[in-house]
């Protein structure tokens, strides 16, 4: 067994007579509509926190039981279980995407998924506890949720797992009892301070950019903002005009919405921290949500769904990503807090050049100023 893909041992998430107290609360915020990770904050706890309570016996509709071992072999076992349904997050970003788990593997603590459908990175190194979820409706007429639920040492989720009316239970339910250690409870630290990003003159700009224009392949990006000591957008602005540019914040929604109706595929790319999640194909049902809370642009389709809070976008960039293959175009969305909540391409195959019909669309979205390729 690899060690790199196996979650190591804790030690009880929660004094005995914490937990019914959090299962009270929890049970009272999620009957009042709260999702789960809004409804563990009311609390004052992480999401990971909040579960982890709900191990051993009582009588909450929310039950957890522990999982432990390989993770890697956890989610290669799911083949058997048929059509699942693949969730990851991130504070302004919901990605739902319905499918068989197949041709999972790993290379020490870096695991891919390449099914059909289920198609994602793996970060097994961010995968600290595991948990098989039953949570009864709200509603008695509706089938109690299933699922398994992985989180990261912040008690943040980083990947989870739900059934659907297609998947076979049986086997299910063998995966759980395969990797259920119902003594292997979990302990959540507090999220780490953030990385300092270095001044703008510390960074080697023009070298930035000469290793920039030098690209390969897309994957070189993240070995050469490590070389540099470069945080993400930080490294947009050293090289803004040449191989990025600025959008406005309705450009996501636009973007969506183009895409539906040229019937133009796309890749949409979520990450955890642990997991990122993608989509490539068509999307049609584009449909915003406004609330009093908060602004939604949503995809409502067969098999995927994705929800990302509108209200939430403070920047958005168009990057250019020198190739073998031709330029790489992307449009990337981020938060307040400098997080990353969604990137977009069009939709490609390695060897074949991006489609015309992406990069047509990426430069008609508002705020983008002139694109190197189209010079």
């Amino acid at each position: 067994m690899n060690a790199a893909v196996t979650n190591p041992p804790s030690a009880p998430a929660h004094p005995p007579q914490a937990a019914p107290d959090i299962r009270e609360r929890f049970a009272a915020a999620r009957a009042a509509g709260k999702r789960a990770k809004d409804a563990a904050e009311s609390l004052g706890l992480s999401e990971g926190a909040a579960v982890a309570a709900h191990a051993g016996e009582h009588g909450h509709p929310l039950k957890a039981q522990p999982l432990q071992g390989s993770w890697l072999e956890l989610l290669q076992a799911l083949e058997a279980c048929g059509p699942l349904m693949a969730l990851t997050r991130n504070e302004g970003t919901v990605h739902e995407k319905t499918g068989v788990y197949t041709h999972v593997s790993a290379t020490g603590p870096v695991g891919i998924a390449l099914g059909e459908d289920i198609d994602l990175r793996l970060f097994f190194a961010q995968w600290h506890a595991g948990f098989a979820v039953t949570e009864l409706a709200n509603d008695p007429a509706k089938p109690p949720s299933r699922s398994l639920q992985f989180y990261n040492a912040q008690g943040r989720a980083v990947h989870k797992i739900f059934t659907r009316d297609a998947t076979d239970l049986a086997a299910f339910d063998a995966v759980v009892s395969r990797f259920v250690q119902p003594s292997a409870g979990y302990v959540f630290g507090p999220e780490p301070a953030p990385a300092a990003v270095l001044p703008d003159t510390d960074i080697d700009s023009q070298g930035l950019r000469e290793a920039w224009a030098a690209m390969q392949d897309t994957h070189e990006f993240f070995g050469l903002i490590k070389k540099f000591g470069v945080e993400r957008q930080q490294s947009f602005r050293l090289v803004e005009g040449q191989f990025a540019w600025r959008a406005a914040p309705q450009a996501v929604a636009r973007l969506l919405d183009e895409a539906a109706v040229d019937g133009l595929p796309i890749m949409v790319f979520v990450g955890s921290g642990g997991c990122i999640q993608i989509h490539t194909g068509p999307v049609r049902n584009i449909q915003p949500l406004d609330t009093p809370r908060a602004q939604w642009i949503n995809v409502l389709d067969e098999g995927f769904n994705l929800h990302l809070r509108t209200d939430m976008i403070a920047s958005v960039w168009v990057v250019e990503k020198p190739t073998a293959d031709g330029v790489v175009t992307s449009v990337e969305a981020f938060d307040r807090a400098g997080e990353l909540m969604a990137m977009f391409f069009g939709a490609r195959k390695p060897g074949k050049p991006e489609l015309q019909g992406w990069r047509d669309l990426v430069a008609r979205l508002p705020g983008v100023q002139e694109l190197a390729h189209a010079a």
